[in-house]
């Protein structure tokens, strides 16, 4: 009798643990694709017929097109730092410029710098829920290793910790002695990869998708292509023999960095996964022109300035059988709507998830809403800020007066409408002035002579 009620008892267990599994199964994979300083024309989906990009282009026709999306910063790592939260990076002080930097020596600097312990990242809001979480490729949220991704919330890294680095192996030749920039895998396994690093980096994720699939995964695929150093694969510069120069080598980066993101989507699809998976490509900010010859027509502005050319960046949305395929969304979204997404799709409840500055966009997405996400967005670094309300835009500077642009109907900012809505100016402005009045100080500085640059830069690339 005791056998009986023991072999009962197993069975029950067996099937209680069977359907636990089978429930966890249901819970939605994500996969975050991010680039590093890609042009917002430099797509096909967006138009381009220069750079060649169809694994993107695929992706683009089975989901959604964002057509305003934002990052919360116009360079990587505060840019980071806002998706990793969900929420305004200056709030927690960690101000438009990134870590360690050209920064003031009169506050903090070096190792102390980077994304504050207090802060909860994705992966902290996703292994409660059940996931298996790992970022493969660029960290730049610190050094230090009090602020290395697997105390982050993170279960698996496979990267480099600073914010660019070679693609190519560091040897005799090709030496390197900055620690940030060795790759990593898990906590201080240190080591070179013969291959090219974009390929490295896809072969992570590959592996990490093949050994979770059987239960609920977040991956954060962290491209440092196509930032500088220009370093394309051989064979994909030799595609773009009609192309010369960066902008050769730039083609070439992004064409290997397609293909990268086209080999984790196959995946998905061999796995079977494909109608359990959100997957998002983005951006961390607006290419910087001058550096890497990216384009961000018909846009105004490069990477670290607040015209749209620095902070409006590509965004595609796929889930398959879930979200409608092939079609554009219009009103203005931000990377912070990343981490609340998720969270809500992972089974997260809304009491949960608080003190974030994103919004979930499922409702958005398959229409239960028609109301914009979000009426307000704000940008800060140092003296110069913007704040866009509705299709307004106002930007502030600190060497000149401030701009004012309805970006409806004028995507360029070619048209200055300062002088012509006073009233408009003088309350924007004050809008922008109240929100900084509920940030944490910046917890570092850049030097200002960087500042200036920063304004040359802006100036130089104007539509």
């Amino acid at each position: 009798m005791k056998n009986y009620l023991l072999a009962i008892t197993n069975f029950f267990i067996a099937i209680f643990f069977v359907q636990l599994s089978v429930f966890a199964q249901q819970k939605p994979n994500i996969v975050l694709i991010l680039s590093d300083d890609a042009g917002y024309a430099d797509f096909g989906f967006h138009g381009s017929e220069v750079m060649k990009t169809p694994h993107l282009d695929k992706l683009a026709s089975q989901g959604v097109v964002f057509k305003q999306a934002y990052v919360s910063a116009a360079v990587c790592g505060p840019s980071r730092a806002g998706i990793l939260t969900g929420k305004y990076q200056q709030r927690f002080g960690f101000e438009e410029n990134n870590v360690p930097g050209y920064m003031s020596k009169s506050g903090t600097v070096g190792d102390d710098m980077g994304l504050p312990l207090n802060q909860k990242t994705i992966g902290d809001y996703l292994k409660p829920l059940g996931y298996k979480t790992a970022i493969i490729g660029k960290w730049h949220q610190g050094n230090a290793d009090r602020f290395h991704p697997l105390k982050r919330g993170f279960d698996e890294f496979y990267g480099f910790r600073g914010g660019a680095r070679s693609y190519y192996e560091f040897k005799e030749g090709n030496p390197n002695t900055k620690q940030e920039d060795w790759l990593e895998h898990g906590f201080g396994n240190y080591y070179e990869t013969e291959k090219y690093l974009t390929d490295a980096f896809a072969d992570k994720a590959v592996a990490f998708i093949e050994e979770n699939k059987a239960h609920p995964f977040f991956v954060f695929l962290s491209f440092n292509a196509v930032h500088t150093p220009m370093q394309p694969d051989d064979k994909d510069l030799a595609t773009f023999s009609n192309l010369t120069g960066k902008r050769q080598k730039l083609a070439a980066m992004t064409l290997s960095m397609d293909r990268a993101c086209g080999r984790v989507l196959q995946k998905l699809k061999d796995l079977g996964l494909d109608d359990n998976t959100l997957v998002i490509f983005t951006n961390d900010n607006g290419g910087p022109s001058d550096s890497n010859a990216s384009v961000n027509s018909p846009l105004s502005g490069t990477k670290a300035n607040h015209l749209e050319g620095g902070i409006r960046v590509p965004f595609l949305m796929r889930w398959t059988g879930v979200i409608p395929e092939n079609i554009e969304y219009n009103n203005p979204i931000s990377t912070l709507d990343l981490l609340p997404t998720f969270f809500k799709i992972a089974g997260g409840t809304t009491d949960k998830l608080s003190d974030v500055d994103g919004v979930n966009l499922m409702p958005y997405v398959l229409g239960e809403n028609k109301s914009r996400p979000h009426k307000t967005l704000y940008w800060k670094k140092e003296n110069r800020g913007a704040i866009r309300e509705h299709d307004w835009k106002l930007l502030r500077f600190p060497d000149r007066p401030a701009e004012l642009y309805n970006i409806a109907e004028d995507v360029s900012e070619t048209l200055n409408l300062a002088a012509k809505y006073p009233d408009k100016v003088k309350a924007m402005y004050k809008k922008l002035f109240e929100w900084e009045l509920t940030l944490e100080r910046p917890k570092w500085q850049l030097q200002r002579t960087y500042e200036d640059k920063a304004m040359k830069r802006m100036d130089a690339y104007r539509e």
